[in-house]
């Protein structure tokens, strides 16, 4: 009697993806994220146009004419409120709007790994704040003349690039919170305000005393002193604002991971 052997290979179970194609996943994702936002003039335009504006505004035209100093802070503090807006709204904004419209579980069914839509959103945020600090650079160094060494000027590109995380995980924060037609107004209500109680538009020096001892409290007054010290504007701890900004970035996002898991 012959007898049919069958031989049964183990396969690798569904979330076991090999390497090379979970990396593949990780980069279509933020390749798609990085399209679909410079694609969408609505987002990008005030995101590199509102900081540019007011640092020709009230550095060059209202400022031009009160010294080096006073254009190299302007540089800082406008590069600092336009690097805060690609985290905050390209997060808050575009989750909000995306779990009310079920695009959210829709791409936890998709065969991807799960943190491939974060980083690719993360990544869509640093290269917006890269192309807002490199607009200002170009400007203050064509324009406003600011003197500013190369190891200066990369190191403030860098400072941008890395100090948007903060933001990203403060806007994916709020995004669990709010719906999505009410985000735009929402995140609005705590990045003005941030930026003004850190010190972005008024020297946090002239700020009341009351509001300079809770200026820390806010991650846009550490990226501003991190800022001011890639210039060697200031010579405070930089290891007390970075780890700041840190424990701010891994404890927002663990809050909001866990909002995520528990209410999509």
């Amino acid at each position: 009697m012959n007898s049919l052997s069958i031989s049964v290979t183990a396969t690798p179970s569904a979330n076991e993806m090999p390497a090379r194609r979970v990396i593949g996943a990780y980069l279509a994702e933020a390749r798609s994220e990085c399209l679909r936002y410079m694609r969408a003039p609505a987002f990008m335009l005030p995101i590199m146009l509102f900081p540019t504006m007011f640092y020709l505004l009230f550095g060059l035209v209202m400022n031009g004419s009160a010294g080096a100093q006073t254009l190299r802070y302007l540089l800082v503090s406008y590069g600092v409120f336009g690097v805060i807006s690609p985290g905050l709204f390209g997060f808050g904004v575009s989750l909000a709007l995306e779990r009310d419209g079920g695009l959210l579980t829709y791409k936890r069914a998709l065969p991807m790994p799960p943190g491939a839509y974060l980083l690719g959103k993360m990544l869509m945020a640093m290269v917006a704040a890269a192309v807002v600090v490199l607009m200002l650079l170009a400007i203050g160094l064509t324009l406003a003349h600011v003197a500013l060494s190369w190891p200066q000027a990369a190191l403030l590109l860098l400072t941008g690039i890395v100090g948007v995380l903060p933001f990203c995980a403060l806007g994916m924060l709020v995004g669990t919170f709010i719906k999505g037609q009410g985000a735009p107004g929402t995140l609005n209500m705590v990045y003005l305000p941030m930026s003004f109680l850190s010190g972005l538009w008024v020297p946090i020096g002239m700020l009341p005393k009351v509001l300079q001892q809770i200026a820390p409290i806010w991650p846009s007054y550490h990226l501003h002193q991190l800022g001011l010290a890639a210039l060697g504007m200031t010579h405070g701890n930089v290891m007390q604002h970075i780890a700041a900004l840190a424990g701010f970035t891994a404890v927002s996002f663990f809050i909001a991971a866990r909002r995520l898991r528990r209410y999509g």
